[in-house]
């Protein structure tokens, strides 16, 4: 495990301060830059876990200093969450509260993002914080600092700094339909396709002219096992825009999504809403009542889990 040299939070604190407090265009630039990198995935996270695109870009500014901080630079942990007793991944050390404290490491920033959502999503000390509008960014902010995310007392106050500054709250009225496709640097790349995780499950998007033989080629998975994973028979022909599953999916979608509905939208089908939450088809067919051959109906509300 190679493990990163102790850096002191206050050095990274003052930094911070200083490029909030002053605003010329160098100082304001690494920030930009952060946010237009992530802006599409904070949107993501906002439509899959209900969190403000605001208060998840303002996180990872502040506790990643704009992607500058070693901690995000060599271990891609962009929101400076802790390992606690659950994390079995790897791990890095750094100065806190206490020297030598464990930070979760991860194989890239996407990971980090839905780390921190599900973090939130999963924790009960949080739970009050989805009573919250997602347009109210600033009950978000304070209620983040009232249950204990961060020591620092002026926590909520620079979360709320960020936003106005940067008008992030823009994003809360964004959907992910409204981003051509997803910013660059947002997962693994492996010959040309992009590698995400969903529900722990790592899946790829097909290109307009992708083959099940050819993402099959590129990714060091068979053809038949691909089509497995992903249910669809030999006749089936991908799309662009469709979800490629690299291994077989969970056989329950999040706990996040634990009563939780989705509303069907025009062009969705029961097989594309299992493929965007990473299950099977007859999980979703058995926690709504249905069978094969049942359709999805525009404005419906299906039970995810």
């Amino acid at each position: 495990m190679k493990i990163i040299s102790p850096i002191k939070p206050h050095l990274i604190l003052a930094a911070l301060l200083l490029s909030l407090s002053q605003w010329t265009y160098a100082q304001r630039s690494p920030y930009e830059a952060y946010i237009d990198t992530y802006k599409s995935l904070a949107v993501e996270q906002m439509e899959r876990y209900g969190i403000p695109a605001s208060i998840t870009l303002a996180q990872g500014l502040l506790e990643s200093a704009a992607g500058q901080s070693e901690l995000s630079r060599k271990a891609n942990n962009h929101f400076g969450i802790k390992c606690g007793g659950s994390w079995q991944g790897p791990y890095v050390l750094r100065d806190d509260d206490a020297r030598n404290e464990k930070f979760r490491a991860y194989s890239s920033p996407r990971e980090s993002y839905e780390d921190h959502s599900v973090f939130l999503a999963t924790r009960s000390r949080y739970a009050f914080l989805f009573k919250y509008k997602k347009s109210d960014y600033k009950a978000w902010a304070h209620g983040l600092k009232k249950a204990g995310y961060a020591t620092n007392p002026r926590y909520a106050h620079l979360l709320i700094k960020l936003i106005h500054r940067y008008d992030l709250d823009r994003y809360d009225k964004m959907k992910l339909s409204d981003f051509p496709s997803l910013s660059g640097g947002l997962g693994e790349i492996a010959d040309g396709l992009i590698v995400r995780r969903n529900n722990d499950n790592y899946y790829v998007v097909a290109r307009s002219g992708d083959t099940f033989a050819s993402i099959g080629r590129e990714m060091g998975v068979s053809e038949r096992k691909l089509r497995k994973y992903n249910e669809v028979d030999k006749h089936y022909r991908l799309q662009a825009g469709d979800i490629v599953y690299l291994e077989k999916k969970r056989s329950k979608a999040d706990k996040a999504f634990k009563g939780k509905y989705h509303t069907v939208r025009p062009g969705e089908s029961l097989y594309t809403i299992a493929q965007k939450y990473g299950i099977p088809l007859k999980t979703l067919y058995k926690n709504n009542g249905l069978t094969a051959g049942d359709a999805a109906f525009v404005g419906g509300r299906l039970k995810i889990r």
